[in-house]
C-alpha cells in the first residue's frame, strides 16, 4: 500500500458525466497520502488496544483535513490497519510508469491486457477490494469489523478514507499481494464478508492506480476487474463474484 491511491472509484469506464476526471481524482489521492496518516499497526500495537483506537477514530467522524469538533484538529490522509504479518512491497513503480510512459507514445493499443503484462514486468502486483459507504453507523462498523479482521491475521493490510469536508460516500480498501491470484482475491473476499461487509464490492489492481486510470479516464478503461455481490443463503461463501471484463461468475 503505497501513494496514489484512490479516495474514490466508480464502476464507470469513461466519461465526464460527474464533473470528476481521472486526473482530478488521481491529484486528490495523491494529496491524501502526503498527508499523515492514523494507523493501528499490529506489529507494534498489542491486539487489546485495537477497540479503544477505534473508538477514538471513527471513520465517520475523523474529517480530512482536520477540525476542532472532530478527533482530529489536523488533516489526516486515510486511516489504516496493518496485520502483524504485514511487508510493504510495492515494486518497481518507477519503471512501470516509465514503461507506461514509452506506451503511450509509441501508438501501440492500450488494453487491460498490456496494463496486466506491465504489472507482471514491474511486480507491481497488489490490488485491493474497494467499500463504498456513506459516513455514519454503517461505515464505522463496517470498519471495525474491517480492522478486527487484519490485526487477527484473516486480513493483511487496509485502510479508509475520512470524511471529506463536502460529504459524500467514504472508501475502505483491503488490499491482497497479487491481483493475478484469483484464489487470494476470492480469499479475500471470503474474510470481509465474514467481517460482515453486505454491500457491494470491486477489485482494482494498483498498477491501475499508480498510473492515474481512475473512472472517467481517457482510454475508456473499466479499472475494476471483479464485482462481489451479497447473497443471503446463496453460496457458503456470501457473495457472487463477477469478472467483469469476461462477464462470467467466478463463485
Amino acid at each position: 500500500m503505497e501513494p496514489g491511491e484512490e479516495l474514490e472509484e466508480e464502476d464507470s469506464p469513461g466519461g465526464r458525466e460527474d464533473g470528476f476526471t481521472a486526473e482530478h481524482l488521481a491529484a486528490e489521492a495523491m494529496a491524501a497520502d502526503m498527508d499523515p496518516w492514523l494507523v493501528f499497526d499490529a506489529r507494534t500495537t498489542p491486539p487489546a488496544e485495537l477497540d479503544a483506537w477505534l473508538a477514538k477514530y471513527p471513520p465517520s467522524q475523523v474529517t480530512r483535513y482536520g477540525d476542532p469538533g472532530s478527533p482530529n484538529s489536523e488533516p489526516v490522509g486515510w486511516i489504516a490497519a496493518y496485520g502483524q504479518g504485514y511487508t510493504p512491497n510495492s515494486g518497481d513503480v518507477q519503471g512501470l510508469q516509465a514503461a507506461w510512459e514509452a506506451l503511450q507514445t509509441s501508438g501501440r493499443p492500450i488494453t487491460p491486457g498490456t496494463l496486466r503484462q506491465l504489472a507482471i514486468t514491474h511486480h507491481v502486483l497488489s490490488g485491493k477490494w474497494l467499500i463504498h459507504l456513506a459516513p455514519g453507523f454503517k461505515l464505522d462498523h463496517a470498519w471495525a469489523g474491517i480492522a478486527r479482521a487484519v490485526v487477527e491475521g484473516r486480513l493483511q493490510v487496509a485502510k479508509v478514507s475520512p470524511r471529506a469536508k463536502e460529504g459524500g460516500r467514504q472508501v475502505i480498501c483491503v488490499y491482497t499481494d497479487d491481483f493475478t491470484d484469483r484464489l487470494g482475491v476470492l480469499e479475500a473476499d471470503s474474510a470481509i464478508r465474514a467481517a460482515g461487509i453486505k454491500c457491494l464490492l470491486t477489485y482494482k489492481p494498483d498498477v491501475y492506480t499508480y498510473l492515474g486510470i481512475y473512472r472517467a479516464n481517457r482510454w475508456h478503461l473499466c479499472p475494476t476487474l471483479y464485482e462481489s455481490r451479497f447473497q443471503l443463503g446463496g453460496n457458503s461463501r456470501g457473495s457472487r463474484v463477477l469478472d467483469r471484463a469476461n462477464n462470467v461468475e467466478l463463485t
